[in-house]
């Protein structure tokens, strides 16, 4: 008996809820204010950003319409002068450089060298990945190699914590040539 009476009265309050939503007499505040699109103009006008220089531009800031000029009407599609492109993402060559180290720790310095370029791939000029390069380079016997890595190390960084490393393996190095 008390289910059904709970039933009834359910369906008295949905009822009495759903008469309420369809009243005709809603106020002012209740009614949706018109979209920007909908007064035939676009939002986008309001927030766009002046990109055009300062009008003291030229003189705050003098010889910079040379470094822009062969940039100024240049084809966008044409990419002779693009010589190569490399994605930046240091968490993927610290990565790679983790797996060279695992790879040179079980003396598979081939695998190793691999990663240590990968990384390199991904970070150009981390001074890390170059002086792991010139190790595997080393071990591998290509010493015009491992030199080139040895001295790219030492430009990047030449008091880092493997200076010291590099300059006695280019000695080394020297002295076989």
């Amino acid at each position: 008996m008390r289910s059904r009476f709970l039933i009834v009265l359910l369906a008295l309050v949905t009822t009495t809820a759903s008469r309420a939503q369809d009243s005709p007499d809603k106020t002012d505040s209740d009614k949706a204010a018109p979209r920007s699109g909908d007064a035939g103009g676009s939002s986008s006008r309001d927030t766009r950003i002046d990109t055009s220089p300062p009008k003291d531009d030229a003189k705050s800031h003098p010889g910079s319409k040379a470094a822009v000029a062969d940039l100024e009407g240049a084809d966008v599609s044409d990419t002779s002068g693009i010589q190569e492109f490399h994605p930046w993402n240091p968490l993927k060559a610290q990565k790679d450089i983790g797996v060279g180290d695992f790879y040179f720790r079980r003396k598979n310095y081939k695998a190793a060298l691999e990663r240590y370029k990968d990384a390199l791939y991904y970070k150009d000029g981390d001074a890390l990945a170059n002086f792991r390069v010139a190790v595997c380079q080393e071990k591998l016997g290509d010493k015009a190699e491992a030199r080139k890595y040895f001295e790219q190390y030492l430009k990047i960084l030449p008091e880092g914590p493997f200076a010291k490393d590099a300059r006695a393996s280019l000695e080394r190095l020297g002295k076989t040539q």
